[in-house]
């Protein structure tokens, strides 16, 4: 199994995180994705790598709720690692309108300057929309291109935005929201086909049931799996496989 979206190096971590990564690795996930927040967490993240080599993938990129006044900084620090070695994505971006919106104007622009970046390396971006599906969309219809492609990580929107995602040469990133009762994805998402999803836990946040409001860990993505084998009504196996493939078609496509 692999975890696509996983902040390994958050501080909920920081007492066993070579224990939760074993743990994960027992229950059979086999690679690790780690989006980026800001600068504050780059070394943590080189330092996870340098750890498990074989196991674990890094990101580069300003999370949407870290685009603040000194966003130019933030950027310039995701140009300089891009540009002295290699990365899988350019992750996690995009807008934010949940916790704030004093920063939209920036929160957009550090979008499309991150775009840009993916392009230019030719690497996926890892989308992250919160209240915020209309400016994300507005952006990627605006630069839509052969080359811009990716995951719109932790997809919670409406079947119509699914399909909309998935035109623009997205997959969703399917994580512990579809366990939950209220989680309305689970409504639906049977309808898209299986190719257009991968799985994630977004860990330490959004642990799946029966671990709901307590702290997530990549373990858990094998409940994940379960429920989407459940809501798909095929075999755990076929999951794993048919998930597996569409994240390295993504996340190693350059590589």
């Amino acid at each position: 199994m692999i975890d696509t979206h996983t902040h390994l190096y958050a501080a909920e971590f920081d007492n066993d995180q070579a224990e939760t990564i074993e743990r994960a690795l027992e229950a059979g996930v086999k690679r690790f994705y780690l989006p980026a927040i800001d600068s504050t967490f780059t070394q943590k993240m080189y330092a996870l790598e340098q750890q498990f080599p074989e196991y674990i993938f890094l990101m580069a990129g300003l999370h949407p709720t870290h685009v603040n006044e000194n966003y130019k900084t933030e950027l310039a620090h995701v140009k300089q690692q891009l540009s002295e070695r290699t990365f899988v994505a350019i992750g996690e971006i995009g807008i934010d309108l949940y916790w704030d919106k004093t920063f939209l104007a920036q929160q957009q622009q550090a979008f499309r300057e991150q775009i840009a970046l993916a392009k230019h390396y030719k690497l996926p971006i890892v989308i992250h929309s919160r209240d915020s599906f209309d400016e994300i969309f507005e952006i990627l219809e605006a630069e839509k291109s052969d080359d811009l492609y990716g995951i719109f990580h932790c997809f919670t929107g409406t079947y119509e935005q699914a399909l909309r995602a998935i035109g623009l040469g997205f997959v969703l990133g399917i994580g512990g929201v579809a366990t939950f009762k209220n989680g309305k994805i689970a409504d639906y998402l049977a309808q898209i086909p299986i190719e257009h999803i991968v799985l994630e836990t977004d860990s330490p946040y959004l642990a799946p049931v029966p671990h709901r409001g307590k702290r997530n860990e990549s373990s858990y993505i094998r409940l994940i799996t379960e429920k989407v084998a459940e809501i798909y009504n095929l075999p755990f196996e076929t999951i794993v496989q048919k998930t597996t493939e569409n994240a390295l078609q993504i996340l190693q496509k350059n590589q």
